[in-house]
């Protein structure tokens, strides 16, 4: 007699939350200061003016933009409220700092959306593996956001979990 197989993972009441999903689905594309620089080190603001005028701002339609300067050079802040100005009404999504800096903004601004109410008492394990660079930074961001509600944190597959939290039983008093 066969025994019956039965997926344990399935009726364990884990819910598995993956990171990857909150990626930002528009193309990230770069804004480097340093293109327009003179010299490779000053920013001379008729030049800039002119540049940011006649710049293609049209290719930013509906994408998200991470805008920086590369050089080491110090920018007046003007500079990155000009290209504010004029990156606007194309852009999804615009910050200043790097396109690795920004994939971060973005999932903190996601995650602090996040209902956390809704993983109350639950069991979670946040998956592992993704075939996008999700920042470390997310993790833990997750983990803070989750900890003060949910019953366990795991990290990994459900298969294969790293435990990282779970809530103390109260004590009953006699």
């Amino acid at each position: 007699m066969e025994k019956e197989l039965v997926n344990r993972v399935a009726n364990s009441g884990l819910i598995t939350i993956n990171l990857e999903e909150f990626y930002p689905k528009e193309e990230l594309l770069s804004f480097d200061l340093k293109d327009y620089l003179f010299r490779g080190l000053i920013l001379r603001e008729k030049d800039f003016r002119e540049a940011m005028a006649v710049h293609d701002w049209a290719q930013y339609e509906g994408k998200n933009l991470a805008v920086f300067c590369s050089a080491d050079a110090i920018i007046p802040t003007w500079a990155y409220q000009l290209v504010a100005v004029y990156a606007a009404p194309y852009c999804k999504m615009m910050m200043q700092g790097t396109p690795e800096l920004f994939i971060i903004q973005h999932y903190m601004q996601v995650l602090g959306k996040l209902d956390s109410e809704q993983y109350r008492d639950k069991k979670i394990v946040v998956k592992g593996c993704s075939d996008k660079a999700v920042p470390t930074a997310a993790y833990m961001e997750l983990t803070r956001i989750l900890r003060p509600v949910a019953q366990s944190i795991m990290f990994g597959e459900p298969c294969s979990t790293v435990p990282l939290f779970k809530k103390e039983k109260k004590k009953e008093e006699n």
